[in-house]
């Protein structure tokens, strides 16, 4: 099927206001503090620590609506009718760009902004917590959490999934045209090789700093976090310098169009992004996905519920109901990302669902996936991306 799919866009500086949203970036981690030049967003506006259970969240009736602040379209259309069909609440959905959009709309609510669920990336979510953005799960409202894998609960930023739990989770590599590049590219030094020959002047990197900047230290085999002047001086060198002039796109969607219209060579790409273009493609046997070595990233989006949500009693029953096995099936087949559940793959295979190396990954392969951090480099690693695509004319 054909998913409409928003262009993932970069989080920008206090300085960039007027452009923000439209170049912000899905997924993307810049530090809350690098946004506010030096001062969090959060706790300049939102005092006071951590939430507290959603009032009156006890399992009472349901009220009749219920608000989702989230990614463009990342429910599964049959899940959301099926909700209101058999539980009542009408829902409605609105989508945001960026986990900045998303949070500077929480802060400036104050705990009124309507929403009842919203969906931030886990690296956001400690200080969402701190600074009382988030309420509390009533676990007890929750008891599809069991189907949830143990693998992708208790992670980092909420260990006891106290606020939040998966939602769904991918990785990034990129897709190669075999017509073209003959040989077989398997890491992120090919991927940068190739960029400088065969693809020379049609290769598309990921709209975002996070992306572009960690492949740089994955090729290399380094730590993408690091706060290192000296390391991120050689990435700005080698990206700017010797990579940029052969960049010809700066595109987080390739499988919306480039993939299946055939306009770049070599492109960085998400999975589940990587997965939807083979599959529009008419000639999918000309496109090679790759999940590159040494070392790539890691990302999981979360189930969340905002403080102040005006139907928390409808807001866990819809989480709940998105976590059954049949639910947790139909949004995997809709988005073309894992989602958490218990057994998914033997549920794919049962259903035969096409592409499944491009969803469920092996211990190895997730071994070489790492989560980006929050830290004081993000204003370097926006500046490096702005100089690169200023170098490469985008």
């Amino acid at each position: 099927m054909t998913h409409s799919r928003s262009p993932l866009r970069i989080l920008a500086s206090e300085a960039a206001a007027p452009v923000i949203l439209r170049e912000l970036s899905r997924r993307r981690f810049l530090s809350l503090a690098a946004l506010a030049g030096g001062a969090t967003v959060l706790a300049a506006c939102s005092p006071g620590g951590g939430g507290s259970p959603a009032p009156q969240a006890t399992g009472g009736d349901l009220e009749g609506n219920l608000s989702i602040y989230t990614w463009g379209d990342y429910d599964s259309p049959d899940v959301v009718s099926a909700f209101t069909a058999d539980l009542g609440p009408k829902v409605t959905l609105d989508s945001y760009s960026s986990n900045e959009e998303l949070i500077a709309k929480l802060v400036a609510a104050k705990g009124t902004s309507g929403y009842d669920i919203v969906v931030p990336t886990g690296v956001f979510i400690p200080q969402m917590i701190e600074n009382g953005l988030l309420t509390k799960f009533n676990k007890d409202l929750l008891p599809n959490l069991s189907n949830m894998d143990p693998a992708y609960l208790g992670r980092a930023w909420d260990p006891d999934n106290d606020y939040s739990v998966c939602k769904a989770w991918g990785t990034t590599g990129f897709v190669y045209d075999k017509n073209v590049i003959t040989r077989e590219l398997a890491t992120w030094g090919d991927f940068f090789d190739a960029a400088q020959n065969e693809a020379s002047g049609s290769t598309s990197m990921s709209d975002d700093p996070a992306g572009i900047i960690g492949a740089y230290f994955w090729a290399n085999d380094m730590d993408w976090n690091t706060e290192d002047p000296d390391e991120l001086e050689a990435c700005r060198q080698f990206l700017v310098e010797t990579i940029a002039p052969h960049i010809s796109a700066f595109d987080s969607y390739p499988g919306t169009n480039a993939i299946p219209q055939g306009t770049q060579t070599l492109m960085q790409s998400w999975n589940g992004d990587a997965r939807l273009g083979l599959m529009e493609s008419s000639e999918p046997e000309r496109w090679q996905w790759v999940l590159p070595g040494p070392q790539t990233e890691l990302w999981m989006d979360n189930w969340a519920i905002a403080e102040g949500a005006p139907h928390p009693e409808a807001a866990h029953a819809f989480i709940n109901f998105s976590m059954t096995p049949e639910n947790l099936y139909l949004n995997l087949d809709y988005i073309g990302y894992n989602v958490g559940g218990k057994d998914m793959e033997g549920a794919a295979a049962d259903a035969g669902l096409a592409l499944p190396e491009l969803i469920f990954f092996t211990p190895e392969q997730l071994e070489t996936m790492h989560e980006q951090e929050l830290n004081d480099s993000q204003t370097v690693r926006v500046e490096i991306w702005n100089e690169m695509k200023a170098a490469a004319g985008a």
